[in-house]
């Protein structure tokens, strides 16, 4: 089993910048891939960035450029970095990660909110 806990979420005006943080415990040698949903009211849940064992990264068209996932994998720990805000941007993000078994994890989510 592996536990992901969320931080970092909150209320920025468009234009600003936020930082999520995950944390990974448990079995977190079985993880492979880790990375970032999110949801937004009346939406599904959808892709923001991946990044994996290996470094490799993916990003949704919507955040390329703006959005940084990163990794340290000496804490277990996964990043966001999220710069130039939207409101299309308010969600619900949720850390995921995925085992080199194909077992999902995911975390409890943090609101992101874009506004002023």
């Amino acid at each position: 089993q592996v536990q992901l806990v969320e931080s970092g979420g909150g209320l920025v005006q468009p234009g600003g910048s936020l930082r999520l943080s995950c944390a990974a415990s448990g079995n977190t040698h079985q993880i492979n891939l880790m990375g970032w949903y999110r949801q937004a009211p009346g939406k599904e849940r959808e892709m923001v960035a991946t990044i994996t064992s290996g470094s490799s990264t993916n990003y949704a068209n919507s955040v390329k450029g703006r959005f940084t996932i990163s990794r340290d994998y000496a804490k277990n720990m996964v990043y966001l970095q999220m710069n130039s805000l939207k409101p299309e941007d308010t969600a619900v993000y949720y850390c995921y990660s995925k085992s080199f078994t194909e077992y999902n994890y995911w975390g409890q989510g943090t609101q992101v909110t874009v506004s002023s």
